[in-house]
């Protein structure tokens, strides 16, 4: 056998360092502790993939375990203004500190480390990339349960980058009612698959509305395809949510702590118990 010289292109040798794939995975900042982790994804945007995100930390903050969010939309970060975070986060020798919520819950955003909210975010992908892997790598946690990872849209930089450095235990996929939606799940489901990524679950916001006069279900933006979407790509746990004006109010007023929906908190009891 000749001396090896690391450029497996030009060696015909079947060692070890061919065969076994490459762990990409980073380690978290040694200060952090961190339990499971759910990445909330969509195929596009403006389905609520974000409120999604908001409500599930909210509602396993309520059930009494420690929880993170860590913002991977970088150029559309919308956590902070959802749970009425202001001001900068800051750090020492040791790494960054995230900023906790009104009832607890740590959050690290990009908004939350520039200091005009309002501007925009004009970097190429691998400078978008390199800024969450610095959130898993160089935030001080401390003890997590459960952290949500809102990733941005799309099949992009930032959701390889994630699913390949962090070891997220499981997707959480976002859609909406429209029939155009269901190609562009399965390309968020696709991608997934092909990083290994088990999908726990999938939830349909803007399902229907309820009438208070009624009490009828009224498909504002269609008729509901989450159940077709689900059995096709053998998901068991599907969630629902329905258009309801009270929750984006608090979401605008800055009180993500308090949403909840009742579909929400049956949808969290099911994805948890996969992971």
């Amino acid at each position: 056998m000749s001396e090896c010289t690391h450029d497996c292109s030009s060696c015909g040798e079947n060692c070890s360092s061919r065969t076994d794939p490459q762990d990409l995975r980073e380690k978290p900042h040694p200060l952090s502790k961190i339990k499971k982790i759910i990445a909330v994804v969509s195929g596009k945007g403006g389905v609520g993939k974000s409120m999604v995100t908001s409500m599930l930390a909210a509602q396993s903050n309520r059930k009494g375990f420690s929880t993170a969010i860590l913002d991977a939309d970088i150029t559309g970060p919308s956590i902070p203004q959802a749970f009425g975070l202001s001001g900068q986060a800051y750090g020492d020798e040791n790494g960054i500190l995230p900023i906790k919520t009104r009832k607890g819950i740590n959050v690290i955003s990009l908004n939350l480390l520039i200091d005009n909210v309002t501007d925009p975010v004009i970097w190429r992908g691998p400078v978008i990339a390199g800024v969450v892997k610095q959130f898993w790598t160089d935030v001080i946690w401390g003890d997590v349960d459960y952290m949500f990872i809102d990733m941005p849209p799309g099949t992009g930089d930032v959701p390889l980058t994630v699913f390949q450095s962090i070891p997220v235990d499981g997707i959480v996929v976002v859609t909406s009612p429209q029939e155009l939606v269901s190609m562009i799940v399965e390309k968020a489901v696709n991608m997934a698959k092909a990083m290994n990524v088990p999908i726990l679950g999938i939830a349909e916001n803007m399902s229907y509305f309820k009438c208070d006069g009624c009490g009828k279900e009224h498909s504002i933006f269609g008729e509901s395809h989450i159940k077709e979407t689900a059995e096709h790509f053998g998901i068991s746990s599907v969630c629902r949510l329905p258009i309801n004006p009270v929750i984006a109010y608090m979401a605008d007023k800055g009180q993500g702590d308090d949403m909840n929906e009742q579909a929400i908190e049956t949808f969290f009891d099911e994805i948890r118990e996969k992971i």
